[in-house]
């Protein structure tokens, strides 16, 4: 009877012991991890009920900063002459009619005399019309005679009209007009000078030097607005065609490397109509402030362009998405201790949410933080 008894007990399960203290945490039940509250607490794992709502993605584009050409002026020089002083530098700030540098130019004196030359041949002919006139009333000359004084006063004319025509072609104003005919007397000195308040961008002259009329001797730009150019590849066109807008306007963010920690936004004003035929991509142009001239031409910019918000999406953040070869799947809280692994198929990402397109159900909770716990539990179980 005692043989019996010890043959007995030898045949009990080993694990009802000490050893059943220390189970794993997973269950036999594929896909399931349990972990208890002190697990869950020093994990730091995190839930979130999934609820539908408005998702919008974003593209990213490279760009460039560049001056605004609708207030920008590349200033030439209208006739030919010699550089007598040059005012303005590289970079400096001017207003509107300051003077940049002073040239010199015999065309121009030329063009002086001959108007001068041109009014006093005006002024001949119409006294000898008036003359002909009278004598004509008196039967002193034929009419023939009037008829020619008229022709030469006529052909004067067109010569004085066409002389100041030339003035004005080679820069000369109307009130600089005005005081060569008062004063008859010839400047030949020409002064290159600022079209509008802006920041010379450009330079390219020295003193005493000639200048050709197509010399470009300034750049000015006004900067406290710039533009923003971006290149669109093709394959992005009708992404960029069903953007965001607000107020009927598409809006859109521009990070620069040079300050990327702030964001600033802009308008599009413009969508390529053609694409570039080396690099098939399509223009966009986004105005921007540039009040504090934080933003310098050439420049590296990225243009952050958002779609329309889809309605009624699952999305959940990147953080919960947990990934394995090919294989998408998440951890869903059961309850305070029971979280299943479920294969979910992924729709677009934004960036920092994930589009759920299959997989989940909406207000069910899911780990948003704390995830590699739970599938570092569930790899070892596979294992």
């Amino acid at each position: 009877m005692i043989l019996m008894f010890l043959l007995t007990g030898c045949s009990d399960d080993p694990t009802s012991g000490s050893d059943a203290a220390h189970a794993p945490h997973t269950t036999q039940q594929a896909g399931i991890v349990r972990l208890t509250a002190e697990e869950i607490r020093s994990g730091e794992i995190v839930v979130r009920s999934v609820t539908s709502g408005d998702f919008r993605v974003h593209r990213e584009f490279p760009a460039t900063v560049t001056p605004n050409h609708h207030a920008t002026a590349q200033i030439t020089a209208l006739v030919r002459g010699r550089v007598l002083e040059v005012y303005a530098d590289f970079g400096q700030e001017v207003k509107r009619g300051e003077v940049l540098a002073m040239l010199y130019s015999g065309e121009l004196g030329m063009a002086q005399s001959s108007y001068l030359k041109s009014g006093a041949r005006l002024y001949v002919t119409e006294q000898a019309y008036e003359r002909g006139n009278m004598l004509l009333r008196e039967k002193v000359i034929a009419l023939a005679d009037l008829q020619r004084r008229k022709g030469e006063m006529l052909s004067a004319r067109a010569e004085r009209r066409e002389a100041q025509d030339r003035l004005r072609l080679l820069g000369m104003t109307e009130d600089q007009i005005d005081k060569l005919d008062q004063d008859q007397k010839i400047r030949s000195n020409i002064p290159i000078t600022a079209p509008f308040n802006g920041r010379i961008i450009f330079r390219n002259l020295t003193k005493g030097e000639v200048v050709e009329v197509t010399h470009h001797l300034f750049t000015i730009a006004d900067l406290s607005e710039v533009w923003i150019l971006a290149n669109i590849p093709e394959k992005d066109i009708p992404f960029i065609r069903n953007a965001e807008r607000i107020d009927g306007s598409r809006n859109v963010e521009v990070r620069l490397n040079a300050y990327p920690d702030e964001v600033f936004h802009g308008k599009v004003t413009y969508v390529g109509d053609v694409l570039d035929v080396a690099t098939r991509t399509m223009n966009l142009r986004i105005e921007l402030p540039n009040r504090d001239h934080l933003l310098k031409p050439e420049m590296y910019a990225t243009v952050r362009v958002y779609s329309q918000p889809t309605r009624d999406v699952l999305a959940v953040p990147e953080n919960a998405i947990q990934r394995d070869r090919d294989r998408h799947f998440v951890f869903v809280q059961r309850d305070a201790h029971t979280f299943e692994a479920r294969d979910v198929r992924l729709g677009d990402s934004n960036g920092k949410e994930v589009a759920i397109v299959e997989g989940l159900r909406d207000g069910e909770r899911v780990v948003t933080n704390g995830g590699f716990i739970l599938k570092s539990e569930l790899m070892g179980e596979d294992l």
